[in-house]
């Protein structure tokens, strides 16, 4: 997808004022309302503008989208890294509620799954708005349960209205089996309340690490172990690898590339629910090197004939 430089549509600098967005707004969109102006691309125009004006009007989302958008150019070609948004503090409870036909797909990337269009009702409110944020952690904290001190960036303006962050320390139990997508919710850590009322809480997002040796799918751990030939041809008892430390696995004998085995247990798990580990067999064939090897490769042909395709022909 294109890259779209929010600052050049509403033509306004990078560090410009919360009024400035505001009126340079209202200007652009008095230009190119769809009603009034005759541009040609008076539409697409328009609806570019409130796009640009619903990021940058809002400093959560304004502070998100300059973590990176200095580094692009209105048009390149643009996808958002994984977990780009990790780390800052947004409105609201994480819920989706913006209709994903209303903005273009590049705002959708960034914002479509949390942060994005939280409606926010202006109504008088006692208790503090919630916040919500994402947190990237091991796979190993996951399986063990962790304490952690997180440092989040809190989006606020200053007295010249353009938008800051100020660093939110906090100390976080990650719980014992929590899965990717799962919220630990914070008691008190949202915005503060009205008037001396209670402040809303702060949701956490869990994000995993990308891992070398595994990955999850919900509260399954998969990895991939490699073998050889005769391993997997005879059977044999290996080591491998968990996030719970290295355990034996029975290999059957006649045991194909790509051939599950599941370890009970050994994925992630909290006090109601169960994860396994399913490992995934990898034959590795060794590299003849000398003429000895080369030959021991030649009598197996000729002792073991077998054709691997024959199930290929119509």
């Amino acid at each position: 997808m294109e890259y779209k430089d929010y600052y050049k549509i509403l033509n306004v600098v990078r560090n410009a004022t919360q009024d400035q967005i505001k009126q340079a707004y209202r200007k652009a969109a008095r230009k190119y309302h769809p009603d009034v102006s005759k541009d040609a691309h008076a539409e697409t125009k328009f609806k570019d503008i409130g796009e640009a004006y619903e990021v940058l009007k809002d400093p959560e989302k304004r502070a998100a989208y300059d973590k990176f958008g200095a580094h692009w150019q209105e048009g390149q070609h643009f996808e958002p890294p994984p977990n780009w948004d990790a780390g800052f503090e947004f409105r609201g409870s994480g819920a989706h509620e913006t209709d994903p036909g209303e903005f273009s797909d590049f705002f959708e990337s960034l914002f479509g799954h949390g942060q994005a269009g939280q409606q926010q009702a202006h109504v008088f409110r006692m208790k503090g708005e919630d916040h919500h944020a994402k947190i990237v952690i091991s796979l190993a904290d996951a399986y063990q349960g962790a304490r952690q001190v997180i440092t989040l960036a809190r989006p606020t303006i200053d007295s010249n209205g353009r938008v800051s962050t100020s660093p939110h320390t906090l100390h976080v139990i990650i719980p014992k089996g929590i899965t990717e997508g799962q919220r630990v919710r914070l008691e008190g850590q949202g915005l503060p309340g009205y008037g001396g009322s209670p402040p809303g809480d702060l949701y956490l997002e869990i994000a995993f690490q990308e891992d070398r040796l595994f990955h999850a799918e919900k509260r399954d751990i998969h990895l991939t172990l490699p073998i050889t030939p005769w391993e997997g041809a005879l059977g044999a008892t290996l080591t491998a690898p968990t996030l719970g430390g290295p355990v034996q696995v029975k290999i059957p004998p006649g045991s194909q590339g790509g051939k599950k085995l599941r370890l009970k247990g050994k994925g992630l798990c909290s006090a109601s629910h169960q994860g396994d580990q399913i490992v995934t067999l990898q034959i590795v064939l060794p590299e003849p090197t000398t003429n000895e090897q080369r030959r021991l490769y030649q009598a197996m042909a000729e002792q073991m004939p077998f054709d691997p395709r024959a199930g290929l022909e119509r």
